[in-house]
């Protein structure tokens, strides 16, 4: 069987210039970076501000597990088969992070027939968004040392700078450090950090910005610690904000790709999940809503995580309105969140699918709290039998939803037509009638609870004295308004990454909570989640290299 990257290689592209006008994109608006990729320039972004807008499709998933489940290839075999359908469509996904890439995950291009291309570069290098949200990161870390050096005319105290590092790869050495040792002229010994560049709160500014200025605008809104008195410094008092937008200018604006059957997609930012919003940016999804009919983007990990926060904090902060949810699944994962060991999933086991499909349930029923109508994507493997396709299919019936078998890593577009089908007739219908999980007005400590009831099924959340002390602290600043970012494992409902299935009565403990002024959220670290992630035991890079003729090999 040939590897995803076996078949990428083998697929004709396109110059990037017909995949734009397939999109209607001008060629002024155009900035090509080789024959594959490009950029597009602000001017397109104004000019179609005013136009309408079509419909969006959020493409979600079960809780993950090491079987896979295959949720970005899903959003793109989906717009391959809605285009080939005859409705124009646009695909917007996240970049990869060079963490996972080189880590375990792999690359997140998606798999088979259903890629967008040309995988290498964008999971690694890209356009170089990544490396601008790095160093506009760290050239504001360097400032407030720089300003602790000279003198800290705004009497910062070292002991509560909050702002940590950022570097786009997983390295556990990095999480805690102590930095400017050496003597008076190495600069102010304090406590330092970094976090993994996805997870960064410039990361989530550049996913959830409208344009230049609100840019720049949230970027000095940034929190960077506080003086002796508690009062809050900001990045605009370190006079750091407008060096950030510079760095950050050309990688604001989306980039152009294709899939391999030709359709276009926006691939922009990259937040996590699990420590983030896990959402692109809304910078491409809104383009690209002003360009196609429909829109299908993803939100990362499991629906408990990348969708809620898709619903509750970038589909509120950009005013948009979704119209239907698709939560894909495997019956291999749903073995597994039956407690079958990965090694064992071959032979047939209708009943662990009906112990697992639990988890499956939970998620479209929490998608339907939304408002939205789901319709489930069940990814078709080679050893599942009719048996436990139909157990998936039969516990959807009884909850009301509809499971459509996919075979668009192996078939392409022509794979999830039967699914394409049924969304476009789900949005013809216009069911949706989108709705926030909790209001605006409500206390964070009280947002935070309605997502543990509500979506993860949590009998309780721990909110030790001084971690309510400081959500009490962001209200009295003003920040009681904003929606919360919960931080977990993406293995469970609970934040135990070894109760899968759909867990009920369990104790979310919070250890945690930081304010991102900037990013407009408040982020609630749960249990041993880190935002800074390590490298396993045998990471993907020992396996990744050139081969005779230059060309990468093992990345996928």
């Amino acid at each position: 069987m040939a590897t995803d990257l076996e078949i990428a290689r083998a697929a004709t592209l396109l110059p990037i210039g017909a995949i734009a006008e397939r999109a209607g994109i001008p060629e002024a608006a155009l900035i090509p970076f080789g024959r594959h990729k490009a950029k597009l320039d602000f001017s397109l972004l104004r000019t179609q501000a005013d136009k309408p807008r079509g419909k969006l499709v959020l493409v979600t998933g079960i809780s993950p597990t090491a079987a896979g489940e295959g949720k970005t290839t899903t959003t793109i075999g989906l717009g391959d088969a809605l285009n080939a359908l005859g409705t124009r469509t646009m695909i917007c996904l996240r970049e990869p992070s060079l963490g996972p890439c080189f880590g375990v995950k792999g690359g997140a291009t998606g798999g088979g027939r259903a890629q967008v291309a040309p995988m290498e570069d964008i999971n690694l290098h890209f356009t170089g968004d990544f490396h601008a949200i790095t160093a506009a990161n760290n050239l504001l870390s360097a400032m407030i040392d720089n300003h602790l050096y000279w003198g800290n005319a705004l009497g910062i105290d070292p002991r509560r700078v909050t702002w940590r590092r950022a570097m786009d790869m997983n390295d556990r050495n990095l999480r805690n450090m102590v930095l400017g040792l050496g003597g008076a002229s190495q600069g102010v010994p304090r406590e330092d950090g970094f976090d993994i560049t996805v997870a960064s709160e410039v990361m989530a500014i550049f996913c959830l910005a409208r344009d230049l200025a609100d840019l720049q605008a949230r970027l000095g809104r940034i929190i960077i610690g506080q003086t002796r008195d508690g009062t809050s410094i900001t990045a605009r008092d370190i006079k750091a904000d407008g060096a950030m937008a510079a760095l950050l200018r050309d990688a604001l604006q989306p980039n152009l790709v294709q899939t391999l059957e030709g359709s276009p997609a926006l691939v922009h930012g990259g937040p996590f999940a699990n420590i983030a919003h896990g959402c692109n940016s809304v910078m491409a999804t809104t383009l690209g809503l002003s360009l196609a009919d429909v829109v299908v983007t993803e939100a990362g990990f499991g629906a408990d995580l990348g969708a809620e926060k898709f619903l509750d904090i970038k589909c509120p902060s950009a005013g948009l309105s979704p119209d239907l949810a698709v939560v894909v699944a495997t019956v291999r994962a749903l073995k597994m969140h039956g407690g079958v060991a990965k090694s064992a999933l071959g032979p047939e086991d209708v009943a662990a699918v009906e112990r697992g499909v639990v988890n499956l349930v939970r998620h479209v029923e929490n998608m339907r709290k939304f408002g939205l109508p789901v319709v489930v994507a069940l990814n078709k493997f080679t050893t599942d039998t009719d048996a436990e396709i139909a157990a998936v299919r039969h516990a959807m019936a009884r909850i009301g939803a509809e499971a459509f078998l996919c075979t668009h890593w192996g078939e392409g577009a022509a794979g999830a037509a039967e699914l394409g089908r049924a969304v476009q007739a789900l949005l013809a219908e216009g069911h949706a009638k989108y709705r926030s999980l909790y209001e605006p007005a409500l206390p964070l400590a009280e947002k935070l609870r309605t997502i543990a009831r509500e979506i993860y099924h949590a009998a309780e959340v721990q909110i030790p004295p001084a971690v309510a002390a400081r959500l009490k602290r962001f209200e009295e600043m003003g920040f009681g308004h904003v929606p919360v970012c919960v931080a977990k494992t993406q293995y469970s409902f609970s934040a135990d990454a070894t109760r899968m299935g759909a867990p009920e009565g369990h104790v979310l403990p919070v250890r945690e909570v930081r304010l991102s002024a900037g990013a407009g959220f408040v982020v609630a670290v749960c249990g041993d989640i880190m935002t800074m992630p390590g490298l396993p035991r045998h990471p993907a890079a020992e396996g990744i290299g050139l081969d005779a003729d230059g060309r990468i090999d093992g990345l996928f």
